[in-house]
């Protein structure tokens, strides 16, 4: 196996997690809005510039998660997934670090949300 090393790797990653999201029975209902041909460049770009530093993404992503009222379910299951999708395609630092970043923003999104709530 190959680590992610291209944009080409990061959209099949992208692309693969994303199929998985959509038949979740945990996750897939909040994603059932999402207009993909639109969402996918977008997270392309995001993962791009957090792993291959392509500084292709200028968004703040946490705001448009905000009414999506979250759960910790609903995050375990989006780090379950992400994490199979890197482990079935690709093995390498850029590999280990995608998953370390996802599990990063998980938790600060958790946190973040519910501070707001109080």
């Amino acid at each position: 196996m190959k680590d992610i090393e291209t944009r080409e790797d990061i959209i099949r990653l992208v692309d693969q997690f994303y199929d998985r999201v959509q038949v979740s029975d945990t996750i897939g209902k909040i994603f059932a809005h999402v207009d993909w041909a639109h969402h996918k460049p977008i997270m392309y770009s995001f993962w791009s510039t957090m792993i291959l530093g392509e500084q292709s993404y200028q968004r703040n992503p946490f705001e448009k998660h905000v009414p999506l009222n979250l759960a910790p379910e609903h995050f375990a299951e989006w780090l379950r997934l992400f994490q199979l999708t890197v482990d079935e395609l690709f093995k390498g630092s850029n590999a280990t670090q995608v998953k370390e970043r996802a599990w990063s923003i998980a938790n600060v999104w958790q946190y973040k949300l519910s501070q707001q709530g109080r």
